[in-house]
């Protein structure tokens, strides 16, 4: 058995070093450790030695195999650096590197993140909630009635169970009301989906970002300052901002907000940029009634809210003339926004 156990070893060491693949160097392995493999096949003749020969024997087979084993660990490093040397033979290690183009956040990230620091700094905190949504807090809850456009299926993506694809951020408002008592002051950006077919101005996915602040004496003026503060920060101090009487169900009074700009060469235009109210109190009663108490009672509190469109805001900073440029991931378009 030890003269067996010899040959293995001396054979096993003189034929792993003329092995030059590693596919070769699997079929070696295999032929001297695998189930059927002449060391395996020696140490199966363990039950017929000797008991007074058989702690020398095994031994010597744990010896054996060990010496096998790192012989094909060895070889196998060598047989890797000589691939990596191959794969490197020529290469000239004083050439310069090729420089990889620099990466650079999305536009519609640039304009999230410039829009939030600036509500934030005036004490704004930012809130989520789901994109599927219940009616209640999609636009019951907001005052709208049933009859209203924006609850018929050829406006609003709607579940088999009733659940719809919320179509404004204003869901979150009144979910952060559900669970928080006055003051509230919020913004809620995030995904919204409308049946709208996709054109120049138009998606079906698109993204807002709404406020809400609720307290005691919450005032148009607070409302006016806190936009007018919002858009200069965004467009520079010297931007003009109208405020036109609009409707909406969950505001009263509700108002469009214009700025004007003016293109190099063109006429100054005003453009529709976003829409605010103060909070009609038929909201807060909604909102109190689901809660079960009077913290958001409308003799007590008021409020206001507000919406802008960020892919709006990110066309007009920087001259973007179609909405689709900014989903479709085009190179050479968003690299014009690195650096």
């Amino acid at each position: 058995m030890l003269e067996e156990l010899n040959a293995i070893h001396q054979d096993a060491l003189k034929e792993i070093n003329g092995l030059t693949d590693e596919s070769r160097l699997e079929e070696f392995r295999i032929r001297y450790l695998g189930k059927k493999g002449r060391l395996t096949a020696a140490s199966a003749g363990m039950k017929d030695v000797p008991k007074e020969e058989k702690p020398a024997i095994g031994q010597k087979l744990n010896e054996v195999r060990t010496a096998i084993t790192e012989a094909i660990d060895t070889r196998t490093g060598q047989m890797i650096a000589e691939r990596d040397a191959r794969a490197t033979d020529g290469l000239d290690v004083t050439l310069p590197g090729r420089p990889l183009p620099a990466g650079a956040l999305h536009p519609l990230t640039q304009i999230l993140s410039q829009a939030t620091g600036i509500l934030r700094r005036m004490g704004f905190a930012l809130a989520t909630g789901p994109e599927i949504e219940t009616e209640w807090h999609c636009f019951d809850a907001l005052n709208t009635p049933a009859d209203h456009p924006a609850r018929n299926e050829s406006d609003t993506f709607y579940f088999d169970n009733g659940m719809l694809l919320r179509t404004h951020t204003s869901s979150v408002q009144v979910r952060t009301m559900e669970s928080q008592t006055p003051p509230v002051r919020i913004i809620a950006p995030g995904s919204a989906f409308r049946r709208d077919e996709i054109d120049a101005t138009h998606l079906s996915a698109f993204n807002q970002l709404e406020g809400l602040y609720v307290a005691e004496h919450v005032t148009l003026g607070d409302l006016k300052g806190t936009l007018q503060t919002f858009f200069r920060g965004m467009f520079g101090a010297d931007t003009e901002i109208r405020f036109r009487p609009h409707f909406f169900p969950f505001t009263e009074p509700s108002f469009e907000i214009d700025i004007k700009l003016q293109a190099t060469g063109k006429e100054p235009k005003w453009l529709e940029m976003a829409g605010c109210g103060m909070v009609d109190p038929a909201v807060f009663e909604a909102v109190s009634k689901a809660r079960g108490d009077n913290a958001f009672d409308p003799d007590k509190v008021t409020g206001f809210a507000f919406g802008v469109g960020l892919d709006r805001l990110a066309m007009v900073k920087w001259g973007i003339a179609d909405i689709r440029h900014l989903i479709e991931n085009d190179q050479r378009f968003l690299k014009q926004f690195a650096g």
